[in-house]
């Protein structure tokens, strides 16, 4: 069974720690395209951003550089996924050899959140868009990287709730 420790970044470098605060890029990693996401932790609204398809690590990494040094983020997210019933998918051990190389190439804090049904829930809202079928197809990687930040954001807000001063 598949276990995504919530809001525990994988890093090697275990000075790095979250800070709850600035900007974030979260993944869908794929063999073919990584979907992108943004968004501010103040915030804690995620955005869609851009589908990179590129067969090779080189290129993909390339593309990430980019939007790594646009977008200055503080934590990196990406999307781990499982079968329903928590087993390891196909995809996992690649999503978390990405997820060690974004940790080792930008040192910051790289966490991995569970993004079970997220393509499901992408193609899905497509569909309420009237966006179908192959028209999807350069769009739902990024909407799924939405859900997926998404989703973090909603765990900061569950496990830090925000705290009102006077």
């Amino acid at each position: 069974m598949l276990k995504c420790d919530a809001l525990q970044p994988i890093n090697n470098d275990k000075t790095i720690q979250l800070s709850f605060q600035g900007s974030v890029l979260a993944f869908d990693f794929g063999e073919k395209r990584v979907g992108v996401a943004h968004g501010e932790h103040l915030i804690g609204i995620a955005h869609p951003h851009t589908t990179i398809q590129a067969e090779s690590s080189k290129a993909k990494l390339s593309a990430i550089d980019a939007l790594v040094h646009e977008w200055q983020p503080s934590t990196l997210v990406v999307g781990l996924p499982a079968h329903l019933d928590g087993a390891q998918h196909e995809l996992t051990a690649l999503c978390q050899k990405f997820a060690r190389r974004l940790d080792g190439r930008y040192h910051l804090p790289v966490v991995l959140i569970d993004e079970r049904l997220s393509s499901a829930q992408a193609s899905q809202t497509l569909n309420e868009l009237g966006i179908r079928g192959r028209q999807q197809k350069p769009l739902l990687d990024q909407i799924a990287a939405q859900i997926i930040l998404q989703s973090y954001f909603d765990q900061i807000q569950q496990t830090r709730p925000y705290e009102h001063t006077t």
